[in-house]
């Protein structure tokens, strides 16, 4: 495999590839499954959260900016193998309100124009940047072939609500236009994030829908186990509310840094599930975890796209929790992100051939 583990990853993945008993001793877990909702937690993801608990790892940064930035930016790289056969290069880009960030990957041997695919990272608005979600847009950029541009959006709350959509757009638009220059083919662009960045996926296929520009829209969006509704209104809030992984305390935390005023819940580029019309946007392959909080956001968008006509792929890995798209170091987590990517990089090659 072309790909590079660190000594930590290499160890935490022998650990969870541990026969079950030894994995239950050494991560204090409980005997039995956790059964919640009809489904099974995964056992590895189990004694994951168990070695989390131990060792105080779920509960580090607290309700700190800085220390969960730090915390995620320690963890991110464990979690996540990277691909040595894709070469990256970061680039500062003009955005209307600020400079932009931006890191554009491309597989080695990969010369022709092809596709391009905008990322945008997860991390609540708040945290996560291009080094924490590096090691997914390599194997994206791999599996599909595609160039991919992962974007470093302007974070809360230094910088709130819309100040991330605006970066999200405008980094965009700026792939579409410079194409050429890229080495992509013409207007096949298409759009993918993880839970925040999920998020600005699915504003950024609404936004530039229509728009009255010379920039196309999206050919394909994919989001992963997104944040679509910032009332948290829907049941997996509450099933899901604490014990794994993201909790609903979390996503009030995160929500008060990014939309500290109220009225902003209700605007279609915080909470894109309560658009009123989403017929014509672009195919989408929606992907969630079984216990997740955000787990029916992502159904129910998933079905009002398919109810507006729009093609969709969409399914829930059940014994998963939320994060997962970065946990290659599981068992079969690489198998599972590499499935997401794969999944992406069909609607846009499909897109491209049409």
């Amino acid at each position: 495999m072309d790909e590079k583990r660190s000594l930590a990853t290499r160890v935490a993945g022998r650990l969870l590839s541990l026969p079950d008993p030894a994995l239950a001793k050494l991560s204090g877990m409980a005997a039995a499954p956790v059964v919640l909702d009809g489904r099974v937690l995964n056992r590895q993801v189990q004694a994951m959260l168990a070695f989390g608990e131990r060792t105080g790892q779920n509960r580090e940064g607290g309700g700190d900016v800085e220390a969960r930035r730090h915390d995620m930016r320690r963890l991110a790289p464990v979690g996540m193998p990277r691909r040595t056969t894709v070469r990256a290069v970061d680039r500062i880009i003009a955005g209307p309100e600020a400079a932009i960030p931006v890191r554009v990957y491309r597989r080695f041997g990969v010369s022709e124009r092809v596709p391009a695919i905008v990322y945008f990272h997860g991390g609540g608005w708040v945290t996560g940047d291009l080094d924490t979600h590096d090691g997914s847009c390599r194997l994206l950029a791999d599996v599909t072939r595609c160039v991919v541009v992962a974007v470093d959006y302007r974070l809360a709350p230094e910088h709130p609500f819309p100040a991330a959509v605006v970066d999200a757009v405008a980094a965009y638009e700026w792939v579409q236009r410079n194409a050429a220059e890229l080495g992509v083919q013409t207007g096949r662009v298409g759009v993918m994030g993880d839970s925040a960045g999920g998020n600005l996926a699915a504003v950024v296929a609404q936004q530039t829908h229509g728009a009255q520009n010379d920039v196309p829209e999206p050919v394909a969006q994919c989001l992963v186990y997104p944040a679509l509704d910032a009332h948290l209104a829907q049941p997996s809030i509450d099933t899901f509310s604490e014990g794994f992984f993201l909790t609903r305390d979390d996503m009030v935390w995160f929500r008060g840094h990014y939309l500290p005023e109220r009225e902003s819940w209700d605007d279609v580029r915080a909470s894109p599930l309560l658009a009123p019309d989403l017929a014509g946007l672009a195919p989408a392959a929606v992907f969630t975890a079984g216990f997740d909080p955000l787990r029916d956001e992502g159904r129910a968008y998933a079905d009002a796209l398919a109810g507006a006509g729009v093609p969709v792929q969409y399914r829930c890995y059940d014994d998963l929790v939320h994060g997962f798209f970065g946990m290659g170091v599981l068992p079969d987590g690489m198998a599972v992100a590499t499935e997401i990517c794969a999944a992406m990089g069909e609607l846009v090659h499909v897109a491209a051939r049409a």
